[in-house]
């Protein structure tokens, strides 16, 4: 990965490094680098390639109130410019998160923790976010997962009726007062009359996108290449898919937006930030190159230096558009 993007012509900056702090209602980002749920570990698996109070934040797995099993093998294969993955939730569950993984981040002072969270029923989104505002004292802020493509009970399948997610925010909101970030895909319909509704519902802010739904065949066997037969494409091939809705739901909605789909490179990252993205969140790079992302912290950082840019927030929305003909 190119630590910076640096153009022929570029301003010479100086050395003091840049503002890149982010901030989503009262909750402080030191830089708008994160990671995509379920692409990063929940201890200390990266401790070797990653310092984790570098990064602006961390998201969790997606928890759920009861452990799942996951999809049955296999559950993932690579795919031109991406990969396809039905891991269909693998998790230990809400009590183990609070008793194993909350002391972990609790030893984390200067990076905020977002938990992603999914549920089948209403009263199981309530009974998450009623035991993670208790642990508030680490846990800051809250990502409803509205879209995950590769389970039978809840994700997609459970949120296709637009009241039914709607109610789910509703319920979130109810129950705390941290930041509410809900996570939403194409895959779930019209993006932005979506993203409207669920602001209008609670949503302090956006993350966009979500896996697409794909298919992957073996020509020799004639079979899927995952059991679950169709997973969620992530990866390159999705990043202008995400780049769109990312700078069009910011240009109908002041939210905040955090940017994921196929941001490999410090190029990728600025053009979402360029089209209005508050913070961009690695998915696959991970698998590719633990150390990520700490080369787009520093990469971030270089190449507002060499721009002379004092903040972020001066890159921030600031795609300029192609003047009309008259």
């Amino acid at each position: 990965m190119a630590p910076s993007v640096v153009h022929p012509g570029a301003k010479k900056g100086g050395s003091k490094k840049p503002d890149l702090k982010v901030q989503i209602k009262d909750l402080v980002f030191k830089n708008p680098v994160t990671v995509a749920s379920g692409t990063f570990g929940t201890r200390d698996e990266y401790a070797s390639c990653v310092n984790y109070e570098q990064l602006g934040a961390i998201i969790t797995k997606t928890i759920t109130l009861k452990p799942r099993r996951g999809n049955p093998m296999p559950r993932i294969c690579e795919t031109p410019s991406g990969m396809l993955n039905a891991i269909g939730l693998q998790n230990k569950g809400l009590e183990d998160f609070i008793q194993n993984k909350i002391p972990f981040f609790a030893k984390l002072k200067k990076t905020p923790l977002i938990v992603n969270i999914a549920g089948e029923t209403l009263d199981d989104f309530k009974v998450l976010t009623q035991a993670l505002d208790r642990e508030r004292s680490v846990v800051k802020a809250i990502e409803i997962n509205l879209s995950c493509p590769n389970v039978e009970a809840g994700g997609v399948s459970f949120n296709r009726k637009r009241e039914r997610m709607l109610e789910i925010v509703k319920t979130v909101r109810s129950e705390t007062a941290m930041p509410i970030i809900t996570k939403l895909s194409p895959e779930l319909g019209d993006v932005i009359e979506i993203a409207g509704e669920v602001i209008r519902s609670g949503a302090d802010a956006l993350s966009l996108i979500n896996t697409l739904k794909g298919l992957a065949i073996n020509i020799y066997t004639r079979r899927p290449r995952i059991a679950n037969i169709t997973g969620g494409l992530s990866g390159p091939a999705i990043r202008p898919v995400a780049l769109r809705y990312v700078y069009e739901v910011k240009k109908n909605y002041d939210i905040p937006i955090i940017a994921a789909g196929g941001i490999v490179s410090v190029q990728d990252a600025l053009e979402f930030i360029i089209a209005g993205a508050d913070l961009v969140a690695l998915g696959t790079a991970n698998f590719v190159n633990p150390g990520s992302t700490m080369d787009m912290i520093r990469g971030l950082e270089a190449h507002c230096v060499s721009q002379s840019i004092r903040s972020i927030g001066e890159l921030r929305g600031s795609i300029r558009l192609p003047v009309k003909p008259s």
